[in-house]
């Protein structure tokens, strides 16, 4: 009895612990350049079809340089990413941690680091519920040692989405935001309510500012309609800026110098400015994602270097803005309004400055504002970079599906719509 009431209490420690965990959060600062994606897709959001044979590559540097056991597990979520009431047997079909076996040391690099990665889900660990998880990697067995958080979905493909770009009806946002308008065809599933469901819609991956807990506008017969005048309007932003770094010898046109004579080197980007005030230009850009590549070697995953990578950004007048915070943002910051994003103000330059630990690669980013007292603002891009309709922008819409029964919420629809090929306006 007294075995069994201490193995009690472990577990339910250790549940506790992973009930902590938030998503996308970098626990340890040594672990660098974490990415979950699609097989063979870097510009991908981690998403798998429940019951497929689709798999996850995940990388990720451990910059101390020498080899440690990572393990990791999967935590069941609802839709507003709380952990489910769900145990964990029922959700993992086999063992509920695993190690992380598939590592090598970096090799003509100066600099030293253990790349890990993998193939996920593993045979022997395999989730068979769809939804929301939270993948947790952490050290030694021991969820109180976290390295990282990401967010995974799957889905069980269970209703049909049709979605379309508009212009908003309101004419103060007419020429400067995109309004999203969807339906959703639940003939499979047993709606008595619309209470039942729940949706969210991603611009360009971000989740701080997704839109969610909308109620469908109509329903007509199986088929929700969101078409509510003031839900899913976005502001449509600029297309996103770029920093080509796929190599530290040759200068792209956005380095303006290197210094080599430090270890790791230091890249200094061009002076950023405010485009607010610019005409609309259209180019194909990346909506913040990073692809890790070289033009240098064989491999970029081990073979790469890190370079401290310098960003300025010069205000109107180099006078900072008045009661807001400036952040950098795009998948090398984890496309979050925080610390890690948070850029300092020089009042000798008249300059924010920014500096991240980068790997070899291409990133794409943007600037957004956000009132420094009021944390449930959003972010804003209207004072650094402008509203543009035109703005091509990619739209990710998952639709949540929770019956009277169960005790979690079911992803059970994924839809993804790009501006520029779904728009509907003048």
């Amino acid at each position: 009895m007294y075995k069994s009431a201490v193995l009690l209490i472990l577990f339910s420690l250790c549940n506790w612990l992973q009930a902590q965990r938030l998503p996308d959060q970098v626990y340890m600062p040594t672990i660098k350049t974490v990415k979950l994606f699609q097989q063979n897709n870097q510009q991908s959001l981690p998403l798998l079809t429940l019951h497929s044979t689709d798999q996850l590559e995940l990388h990720f540097d451990d910059m101390s340089g020498y080899a440690r056991n990572y393990y990791y597990t999967y935590i069941l979520c609802n839709a507003d990413w709380t952990r489910a009431d769900v145990n964990v047997f029922d959700y993992i079909k086999g063992f509920t941690q695993n190690r992380l076996s598939q590592y090598r040391m970096s090799s003509f690099t100066s600099s030293k680091y253990v790349h890990y990665q993998a193939l996920l889900p593993e045979r022997n660990c395999i989730p068979v519920k769809s939804g929301n998880y939270l993948l947790l990697v952490y050290l030694d067995a021991d969820t109180a040692k976290p390295a990282f958080t990401r967010r995974m979905l799957i889905v069980d493909n269970k209703v049909s989405i049709g979605a379309q770009v508009q212009q908003p009806f309101d004419n103060g946002l007419l020429r400067t935001h995109q309004k999203i308008q969807f339906s959703v065809n639940t003939q499979e599933l047993n709606v008595l309510s619309p209470q039942q469901t729940s949706v969210v819609v991603l611009q360009n991956n971000r989740w701080d500012d997704a839109v969610k807990n909308i109620q469908p506008s109509f329903i007509r017969n199986k088929v929700l309609e969101y078409n509510g005048e003031q839900d899913c309007v976005f502001s449509a932003g600029k297309e996103y800026r770029w920093a080509d770094l796929q190599s530290f010898r040759f200068q792209s046109d956005r380095v303006d110098r290197v210094d080599k004579t430090k270890e790791p080197n230091d890249i200094f980007i061009k002076t950023d400015v405010e485009r607010n005030n610019l005409r609309y230009l259209f180019f194909r850009d990346r909506n913040g994602w990073d692809e890790i590549a070289t033009t240098e070697s064989v491999n970029p995953w081990w073979q790469t270097e890190y370079a401290n990578v310098h960003f300025t950004f010069a205000p109107a007048r180099n006078q900072p803005y008045a009661g807001k915070n400036l952040y950098l943002l795009g998948q090398m910051t984890d496309n979050q309004v925080g610390d890690t994003s948070l850029m300092n103000y020089d009042a000798e330059k008249g300059v924010y400055t920014k500096t991240l630990l980068l790997k070899q690669g291409y990133y794409s980013y943007t600037y957004v504002t956000k009132d420094a007292k009021h944390l449930a603002a959003k972010a804003e891009t209207a004072l650094t970079e402008g509203n543009y309709w035109e703005t091509e922008n990619q739209y990710t819409i998952l639709f949540y599906y929770r019956s009277f029964s169960s005790r979690y919420d079911e992803l059970v629809g994924v839809t993804t719509i790009n501006s520029r090929n779904g728009a509907g306006g003048f």
